[in-house]
């Protein structure tokens, strides 16, 4: 992630949260049950697994870590493990932070916009290379569009609203 001024200005407005530190292969989050804990990474490097799969390794101060769980006011979608020693600003009731806090919420909303953009450029290309296929690559073009189209909430159980077939 560059650090477009933003980073450091997160960093600088986390000086009130309580600043943790994590011994390598200390859990941060777990994936599974929610918490309503996020995480800005100070210092250090942790590695992101879904399931036994290491997805990312993360070494870039202002990385945030339960953002997703937090917006959607669910469970961690994946664990995050400290590699080498790791201080991170904890941040408790991190769904009520994101509502009324707009510098971290920003923050944010700017990681999720490029990831986004680079999974939509990854799918792309991968829709391009495998047009012609029948098997289950060939339904790269249906993840794509799911992707794209998904602009509004999903619905929530007892709502009088029908559910969208897509979820």
């Amino acid at each position: 992630m560059a650090d477009d001024g933003s980073v450091g200005a997160v960093l600088a407005y986390c000086d009130g949260f309580p600043l943790d530190r994590f011994s390598p292969g200390e859990v941060l989050l777990a994936e599974g049950p929610a918490s309503d804990r996020m995480f800005i990474l100070a210092a250090g490097e942790v590695e992101v697994m879904r399931g036994d799969t290491q997805v990312a390794a993360i070494a870039m101060p202002g990385a945030i870590f339960g953002e997703i769980a937090a917006l959607l006011g669910g469970r961690h979608t994946a664990t995050v493990r400290a590699v080498t020693e790791v201080t991170a600003f904890r941040i408790e009731n991190a769904r009520a932070l994101l509502q009324s806090h707009r510098e971290i919420s920003f923050h944010v909303s700017s990681i999720l916009a490029r990831r986004l953009t680079d999974a939509t450029t990854y799918l792309a290309d991968l829709k391009r290379q495998f047009a012609d296929r029948s098997d289950h690559l060939g339904m790269v073009d249906e993840v794509l569009d799911a992707l794209v189209q998904r602009q509004r909430p999903a619905v929530t159980t007892g709502s009088s609203r029908k559910s969208d077939p897509r979820l």
